[in-house]
Parts: structure tokens; sequence; C-alpha cells
């Protein structure tokens, strides 16, 4: 059986990205053939700092198909980056390697050459530049998406933030009906189509215990009549929770997916839980988008003590894909 590649953007050049990618590469074999978007320098230099040893075998992004994949080598396209130290700080320098390599990566994927994506983590201060949010919105653009979510997903519990990268002073006046609706048919339509299941979705309130004293309760005025709306059109909703509760086990382990107002709101207590066990799922793509959920962890850089199991749990997902 033929199984599609996993095409990965290694993302920001000083990051832990190339460390637990060797990892992962040596933890097991995949089915499915992986090719790397990074600079080639970059990868020999980081190889060689951190002691790995892999093959690698070069590509030509224009004429993949006319190329024998393989599982035991590093299948590469390489991208021209200007290093000449392993590890460096992060820095501006970075931008235009690393967009050159997601458009390598976007081109390929608008071919129908794959459906399987991953992407390294990135500075927001240096590439994204206050343009987008976050790397989620950046994508979405990229493939004219207006409605996407950022699904944070672990086979027992997944969680959703309604906003993503907002201060929280802005959080209030970005919670409505509509992009609660977008949200829930987009997990949804993930939890029907690519999990097999019909989900069962918490949404929570915004508020301590979902209540305020201030003129405008949100989670009187937006989220139970939303929560209601929702429940008729036939989704497995249920709703406001208090969010200080709601990752209790008793209450947890009712639900597939805890839909939260806030990024820390729901992303704080899942790595409580869960660790590097999640992964970061694009919702209302084309085609399956997944980082590891972590960042360039410029503290660790270089010390060979990364963490992996997000990155192999993203691509063993993919795997299966």
């Amino acid at each position: 059986m033929n199984y599609k590649p996993i095409l990965i953007v290694a993302g920001e050049p000083n990051s832990i990205f190339l460390e637990i990618f060797f990892k992962a590469l040596k933890y097991k074999k995949y089915r499915s053939p992986i090719i790397l978007i990074a600079s080639k320098k970059l990868l020999q230099l980081q190889m060689k700092k951190l002691h790995f040893k892999i093959n690698i075998n070069i590509l030509n992004p224009d004429i993949l198909n006319g190329y024998q994949l393989t599982n035991k080598s590093i299948n590469l396209i390489n991208v021209d980056y200007n290093v000449k130290n392993a590890f460096e700080q992060i820095s501006k320098k970075s931008h235009n390697y690393i967009e050159d390599s997601f458009k390598i990566a976007f081109k390929i994927i608008k071919s129908n050459f794959t459906h399987k994506f991953i992407n390294g983590p990135i500075s927001k201060n240096t590439f994204l530049n206050k343009k987008f949010p976050g790397i989620t919105e950046y994508i979405s653009k990229s493939f004219s998406i207006k409605k996407n979510a950022m699904l944070i997903y672990n086979k027992k519990l997944s969680v959703c933030p309604v906003t993503t990268h907002l201060p929280l002073k802005l959080v209030s006046k970005n919670i409505n009906k509509k992009i609660i609706t977008d949200k829930v048919y987009l997990i949804n339509t993930f939890y029907k189509n690519i999990i097999g299941i019909k989900p069962n979705i918490a949404i929570l309130g915004l508020n301590p215990h979902c209540e305020s004293t201030h003129s405008y309760n949100e989670d009187e005025k937006i989220l139970k009549p939303t929560v209601k709306y929702l429940f008729n059109l036939g989704y497995k909703v249920s709703g406001p929770f208090s969010a200080d509760t709601i990752f209790l086990e008793n209450n947890r382990r009712k639900f597939d997916v805890i839909i939260g107002m806030y990024h820390d709101q729901v992303l704080t207590p899942l790595k409580t839980l869960y660790e590097y066990n999640a992964i970061n799922i694009t919702l209302g793509l084309p085609f399956i988008r997944i980082s590891p959920d972590h960042g360039p962890n410029q503290n660790m850089l270089g010390k060979n003590l990364s963490n992996p199991l997000s990155l192999i749990t993203a691509i063993s997902f993919l795997d299966k894909k």
C-alpha cells in the first residue's frame, strides 16, 4: 500500500525542532515517507553538534513524482540559508528562509502531491511581524480560508480556544455566536470525517463561575443562547461550564473536546494533564496541518535534552491517514 508523504517545514532555524526531528526519525520507522524542507547546511551543522548520523536524500521540489522516496534517509528539499554556526540567536535574518520554506510547501500541497503537513515552530515577532496573530492565521490566509480553528488534540481529550493569540483585554470583544458556531462546526466535521465519531463538546464560560458583577455578562448574553442554538441544531454540545472545575477527572471524561474562550484557559490545563502528548491541528484547511505543541525554546537549544514526543505524536497521527 502506498502512503502519501508527510511534508515538514522545519521553521525557525534557531529552535529545538531539528533536534527533535532527528530523535523522531531514530525513535521508530514510519510507513509514510517524510519530506523535510530546510537548509542542508544547517541540517549538517546541527546533526554534527548533536551527534546524529542520518543520510540525506536531496530532492528537487519541481519533480517530486520522479523520485524514489525512502524511509531510511532524510528526504530533503534544500532552502538556502546563510548560516555559520549550528546554533544562533533568533533574529529577523531567518524571515526570508522561513517564508521561502512555506512557499515551497504550499506549492507542493496545492499540486495535490500530499495532504499531510507539519510545520516546526516559528518566532511570531520575527516572522509574522504583527501581520497575523499566529501561524494558524498565516496558513489560512495563504489558502484563502476565512474560517479556522486551533484544535490541541489528544485522543483522550482535546481543547479549542475561541480566541487564539489575543491579549486578555481584547477577548470579550471577540466572542460572539458566529465565531463559536464556526468552531463547533469545524470540530464536529473533523471528528466525524477523521476520527470517526460525533464528539461531545463542552463550552466554557468567560467569567469565573460563569458569573459577572458588571452590567454586561457574556455568559448570559452570548454563551447560554449560543449553546442552546447549537444543541437545537443537533450538535452534542453543553455548557457554559465553569473553567475551574471542568478539567477534574469526573468532569472532563464526559467530553471529547472542551472549547474555551481564550488561549490559556484551556491550553494550560491540557498541557498539565498530557505534557508533550498533544498536537496542534488547524481545522478548516483543505489538508491536515499539524504542528508539535511547543515553541522554538531557545533555552534548550543545542543541549540535546528536548523531548520529541509531540513530533512523534504528530507524525504518527498523519502516518495513519
